[in-house]
């Protein structure tokens, strides 16, 4: 067998190779992920939504809500693929091969299984599957913000690679992994007619504000010291799907409506002090040299050994000296 024209061990033709196997895997995986959930949330008997009514628990979501968010999602995912064959500028193609690469492949088929155990009720296997979802999406997003971060200059890398990977991260992070979690531990009540539990025991609200309070909590701080609008976006629209479904216990109907303000409100107060407040001003000039030679006038030596010498300067304590009209002329 011949060899071939082109050396695959060079970096070039690997990189090349791992762009081509990612325009194929990754809108391959997109479809079996929409694919399976939409079969399980509109076809399966039971259904994801009916899934959830069956057990409820304190911070079981708006399912219209979290419909409306995956929605998103799946836009936000095609785009990608779409950038993914476009894309042109090296930094956007070393974005998507080095930082997101394979990880968002492997997230979506875990969802598409995700999907499949939920319905089957396999609580166990579901909770696992979106412990590794998360930490898949974890590490693309973490990648993404240390080596690729998002500038003004790229704003399609903005809109089509960071905020689709940032919404899909905070979709486990902040809902469906407590929620599963939550579920497999038996911390759900059985499901009554419309209204709270008999019980209010049954709702187990301590460990549910423990969730929303610390979840939210991590999202603020994220919100207010990266003024990460992608962020404040899904984190308030979650805080949205708790308090609108109920019924819901008053220690997490509180504190997700509160957060649903807070999100906002810091990004605001953190731009106006990034805006106004900061040491980085963006029109200060720095002059490279001595900062002192304004204020520095050669004068000579009065001293008959150093007459003829060449002068030395002479500090002006109190400034430059003025210049009178005689000089200007």
């Amino acid at each position: 067998m011949e060899a071939l024209p082109v050396d695959l061990s060079s970096p070039s033709i690997k990189f090349y190779l791992a762009l081509v196997r990612l325009q194929v895997l990754t809108p391959l995986s997109l479809l079996i992920n929409i694919a399976s959930i939409l079969v399980c949330a509109l076809v399966a008997n039971p259904s994801i939504r009916e899934v959830s009514r069956l057990h409820p628990t304190a911070i079981t979501p708006n399912s219209h809500a979290m419909a409306i968010y995956v929605g998103i999602i799946w836009l936000g995912q095609i785009g990608y693929c779409v950038l993914l064959v476009l894309a042109r500028k090296d930094e956007t193609k070393r974005a998507m091969v080095s930082a997101v690469g394979l990880a968002l492949v492997f997230g979506n088929i875990v969802m598409a299984l995700w999907a499949i155990a939920f319905v089957m009720q396999w609580f166990l296997l579901s909770t696992i599957l979106l412990g590794i979802l998360l930490l898949l999406l974890c590490f693309s997003n973490v990648a993404l913000l240390v080596y690729h971060p998002p500038v003004s200059s790229r704003p399609l890398d903005t809109a089509l690679i960071h905020a689709p990977m940032r919404f899909y991260f905070i979709l486990p992070f902040s809902i469906l992994f407590p929620l599963s979690l939550f579920i497999t531990l038996g911390l759900w009540y059985t499901p009554t007619p419309p209204g709270p539990p008999t019980d209010p025991a049954a709702y187990h609200a301590t460990a549910a504000f423990g969730v929303v309070l610390g979840t939210n909590l991590f999202s603020l701080l994220v919100i207010a010291l990266h003024r990460d609008i992608i962020w404040c976006i899904a984190a308030t629209w979650i805080a949205v799907s708790l308090w609108s479904a109920m019924p819901k216990p008053a220690s997490v109907s509180i504190t997700a409506i509160t957060f649903t303000a807070l999100h906002p409100l810091a990004l605001i107060l953190s731009l106006i002090y990034e805006r106004f407040y900061s040491r980085k001003r963006p029109n200060q000039v720095a002059l490279v040299g001595d900062e002192r030679g304004l204020y520095v006038t050669p004068t000579p030596d009065p001293t008959p050994a150093n007459f003829n010498n060449q002068a030395r300067p002479a500090e002006i304590p109190n400034g430059p000296s003025e210049i009178d009209e005689e000089t200007w002329g």
